[in-house]
């Protein structure tokens, strides 16, 4: 796992357990990337199936 991809997961992890979703602005000003890098890091976590949103409760599933 690369360092920003384990970085977001430890962010979507975290505020998940307060039953927090981050914004992207969040995820922004937490990593200190751009938009498209933290988006290329969630998609390739998601297709090695770390992490699954669950659209129905609208949270990250680990």
């Amino acid at each position: 796992m690369a360092d920003l991809e384990r970085k977001i997961y430890r962010i979507l992890y975290n505020m998940s357990r307060f039953r927090k979703n981050p914004s992207m602005d969040d995820l922004k000003r937490k990593t200190g990337k751009n938009e498209a890098a933290i988006r290329k890091a969630v998609k390739n976590l998601m297709s090695r199936n770390e992490i699954e949103w669950d659209k129905e409760k609208k949270e990250w599933r680990f």
